[in-house]
């Protein structure tokens, strides 16, 4: 089993965490999450699952994922399953994947709608150069 936390450092909890966040969003956008959450998982053994940033307007938290810092997090938005790159304007993304968040210095975001095509492979890939970028420093 992965190490999982959330910000409370209980083990394997992150992972419960975002299995309820999962069952919770129901329909397309449960469906569109637990798919990217596997391919992020699937790109490097070093990834993390944890759960970030809880507020009153947000009590669940964020699902985030992290290898030597952020990697990337989800958000569920009215009409998309948003994937957030802290690092994200410092990633070649050859496949065009960013498609959200797009002019600011650092972070770029993935907005994908119900019934997009998700490219599994070119989503892995770009995990995996976010978490290059992460060990490069």
């Amino acid at each position: 089993m992965r190490d999982q936390r959330s910000v409370n450092g209980d083990e394997a909890s992150a992972g419960k965490e975002i299995d309820a966040i999962v069952a919770h969003a129901g329909g397309w956008r449960a469906e569109t999450l637990a798919r990217v959450r596997r391919v992020i998982l699937d790109a490097d053994p070093g990834i993390v699952e944890e759960i970030k940033w809880r507020k009153p307007s947000k009590p669940e938290g964020v699902p985030t994922w992290v290898c030597q810092g952020n990697v990337c997090m989800a958000d569920l938005l009215k009409r998309a399953v948003r994937l957030t790159f802290p690092a994200g304007a410092r990633l070649d993304d050859p496949a065009r994947l960013f498609n959200a968040r797009l002019d600011g210095a650092t972070v770029r975001a993935i907005d994908l709608v119900e019934d997009a095509e998700i490219d599994d492979d070119a989503l892995r890939e770009l995990v995996r150069r976010a978490v290059a970028e992460n060990r490069r420093g």
